[in-house]
């Protein structure tokens, strides 16, 4: 199986998810005294903090967890001296299909191809998303043509941008091609250049952020500025225009780490327009996620050396919020 790291804004993918980790194991924990008394799926939470909150619930619902040798439910509350069994099932890979779709593509050729990605798409399969990703649509545009580094989740997927962040990704097809476009990621060489609008109007007329991104402490979907656990992480940005109240900017990426952008204007305490996550709960727009496109994609072609770069318009719904900024 391949490996994951779900970072947005575009860099290898090197780790596997902690459910497949553990896949086909037993797990098995004693309940301390300071333990007693806590309900189940807390115990788990507090126990596997490796394994999602709903993983785990799908887990107790399906019989996998047994206290003592007896099956027990959720409101169980664990006693002291407990011995709690939990039986992660063997990992199942779905089978992905073809599916023709119509996709943006920019530039193609026997080695890469580059597509320009709408908002609402998911770039690789994953749990709750196995249909209509764009890696169906390439399975089906070029059939066999793409490289398995990745595994049969992620065939020709070197690099990716999240669900609602429009703009250019680089595939690619075959192995020799992948190799190359995974070590200029590495090497931070290949140019990644996004548009984006933010809370607040900035004052300076450019800038940079250098500050480590890493997982939230206490949250496991998010990410923060982490000096302790973080890697390094820069954005480097600069002001296109100012509404009031807004900011539209550009941001080069120098690293690509998780969500770098987002995390990174939100702890200059200018978020993405329409970030739920990183931004406030209430949007003054009607939108679909963050204001967020990649805009420009640069890099050495693999085989002819050739430095090559491409552009992709701003969406329709962006074009019209500036207007209607203006």
């Amino acid at each position: 199986m391949g490996s994951d790291v779900w970072e947005e804004e575009g860099c290898v993918l090197d780790v596997e998810a902690p459910e497949g980790v553990f896949s086909g194991q037993q797990l098995e924990f004693s309940v301390c005294p300071e333990d007693a008394g806590t309900r189940m799926d807390m115990f788990l939470k507090n126990s596997c903090p490796d394994l999602s909150r709903s993983y785990l619930q799908k887990l107790l619902k399906s019989g996998q967890v047994d206290v003592n040798g007896r099956q027990v439910k959720a409101n169980y509350k664990v006693s002291e001296g407990d011995t709690v069994k939990v039986a992660v099932p063997e990992a199942v890979e779905p089978e992905i299909v073809p599916e023709p779709m119509d996709l943006d593509i920019v530039y193609e050729d026997r080695d890469v191809i580059v597509v320009n990605k709408p908002k609402g798409m998911v770039v690789h399969p994953a749990p709750g998303h196995y249909s209509g990703t764009l890696v169906n649509g390439l399975m089906s545009h070029c059939g066999d043509g793409l490289s398995g580094i990745n595994g049969v989740l992620r065939p020709g997927i070197v690099h990716r941008i999240d669900m609602d962040t429009t703009g250019l990704l680089i595939a690619c097809k075959n192995d020799m091609s992948h190799t190359a476009i995974a070590e200029q990621l590495k090497e931070h060489t290949i140019v990644r250049r996004y548009r984006a609008l933010v809370h607040g109007v900035m004052e300076e007329d450019e800038g940079c952020v250098d500050a480590p991104v890493g997982r939230h402490p206490t949250d496991r979907k998010r990410m923060c500025v982490n000096e302790k656990n973080g890697r390094r992480a820069v954005t480097h940005y600069r002001v296109l225009k100012r509404f009031r109240g807004f900011t539209y900017i550009e941001c080069r990426l120098e690293t690509g780490r998780t969500h770098q952008i987002r995390v990174h204007m939100a702890d200059r305490h200018h978020p993405l327009v329409g970030d739920f996550v990183y931004g406030p709960a209430k949007c003054p727009f009607k939108l679909q996620g963050q204001t967020l496109h990649a805009g420009v994609l640069g890099f050495v072609h693999p085989r002819t050396g050739e430095y090559m770069e491409f552009e992709a318009p701003l969406p329709e719904y962006f074009e019209k919020l500036l207007e209607k900024l203006s």
